[in-house]
């Protein structure tokens, strides 16, 4: 065993594993008690993945620390693995600062598109951005991200309408995948909006016919790598038919289909997402009850989304009576210009607070659970052996507090470690 191990972190007061059996995700009662080791350390080798987890006693029998590249002593602090944030549009220029004050004086999300806001304001400024500056501000977006916590991110396209923007916007999202430590699911979301000037039909026709094929041509170049499809399944954007015609084709090219629905309006989102057999669906604040059921017969996330609702002032999402249904709860930052928030402990506090989940269902929705609807249940989302040694270091000795002190992450986490490597290390005096 000795000269090939990358790090060893040794004695947490508490290692919190989230699972330890192998689970692809946790339902009502998985999510009530986590797996977690009181006085515990984690090995993890030069591959970057997970070796060892156990009582720091049973670790330091096993593995001499000369064989470690790096030693953390992590007594009386808490390791956790690394934080996913199921959906996010990173990938944009132009913010919105000037649409919060609207909003606030009570325009609606609808309003303000309507007024050419919204997404087509930022579709335009997308548009006449050089990849360069789009990729400046994306990895500046993912870095604050990774030192919120957040090691697994998905990336959303969208803000093109058109091939040529959509490409530009996912090639953006690919050098970033192959230049930065964070870990990407890449979506393509070209049915973002109905561009202006076209019809839903035409929107559809060109996704269909032009873009589709395209991002088909690039991927088997191996020029891009894209994991999911993603609709606006809403009324006024792309409906019931349309979405259902786009994200069929995009599963037919082997992309998970993971979508908003049920935002704004009660569409039947959700169960026709379960029965194109949906990876994920996003948002679900108008879902109906039969919607509720049918996501939890189809084991399709739900990916809840606390900061648009609070937001928007919207109906908050049913998270609690989708947990007790069975349906699988994760949890994203929707970070966009409408929505900047970059912090998963700030989206789990508003989970716990505005959506009545507890601290233990939004940590396990914020990791094994978001892990599970971007496809990455096996690689990601606990601390357990053969999985990315991707994991949080709290200066505090409960985890709790990660969620409990609203804004209290930039003190908190002491290390954000990436496959071994510490790729944020805070040595902020405490």
């Amino acid at each position: 065993m000795s000269g090939n191990q990358r790090l060893l972190v040794k004695n947490a007061k508490q290692l919190v594993l989230i699972c330890s059996n192998g689970e692809k995700f946790l339902n009502k009662d998985g999510m009530k008690s986590l797996s977690v080791i009181e006085n515990g350390s984690v090995v993890i080798g030069r591959d970057g993945l997970i070796k060892s987890v156990g009582p720091a006693e049973t670790i330091s029998a096993q593995y001499p620390e000369s064989s470690f590249d790096r030693v953390i002593d992590a007594t009386d602090m808490c390791v956790l693995p690394g934080l996913v944030d199921a959906h996010t549009h990173p990938v944009w220029a132009g913010d919105r600062v000037h649409e919060f004050s609207m909003k606030l004086a009570g325009a609606s999300y609808m309003d303000v598109h309507r007024a050419g806001g919204g997404i087509h304001f930022t579709v335009e400024h997308t548009r006449a951005a050089a990849a360069s500056e789009l990729l400046d501000a994306l990895t500046c977006r993912l870095w604050r991200m990774l030192r919120a916590g957040t090691t697994l991110v998905e990336c959303k396209s969208g803000y093109g309408l058109e091939l040529q923007t959509e490409v530009k916007m996912l090639e953006v999202i690919e050098a970033a995948r192959r230049s930065l430590p964070v870990n990407i699911s890449s979506t393509y979301c070209g049915a973002h909006a109905v561009p202006k000037g076209r019809t839903e039909e035409e929107a559809t026709a060109d996704i269909l016919q032009v873009q589709l094929p395209r991002l088909k041509e690039l991927m088997s170049a191996g020029s891009l790598q894209v994991d999911n499809i993603d609709v606006f399944c809403e009324r006024g954007v792309f409906g019931l038919s349309s979405a259902h015609r786009i994200l069929q084709a995009g599963r037919d090219m082997g992309l998970n289909i993971n979508f908003h629905g049920d935002e704004l309006h009660p569409m039947n989102s959700a169960q026709m997402g379960a029965e194109l057999g949906a990876l994920a669906i996003s948002h679900l604040e108008e879902v109906t009850d039969e919607g509720i059921v049918a996501m939890a017969t189809a084991k399709t996330a739900a990916i809840l989304l606390p900061t648009t609702a609070y937001i928007l002032r919207l109906p908050q999402p049913r998270a609690r009576d989708m947990l007790d249904a069975g349906v699988i709860v994760a949890l994203g930052s929707d970070f966009n210009p409408n929505a900047f928030c970059c912090s998963m402990p700030i989206v789990m506090h508003l989970a716990c607070v505005n959506m009545r989940m507890t601290m233990s269902e939004a940590l396990a929705a914020a990791t094994i659970n978001a892990a599970y609807a971007l496809g990455r249940q096996r690689t990601h989302g606990s601390l357990e052996v053969d999985k990315h040694g991707d994991l949080l270091i709290l200066n505090c000795c409960r985890w709790e507090h990660l969620i409990y002190q609203l804004g209290g992450h930039q003190e908190l986490i002491r290390y954000v470690v990436v496959k071994g490597n510490v790729v944020h290390d805070n040595t902020m005096e405490m």
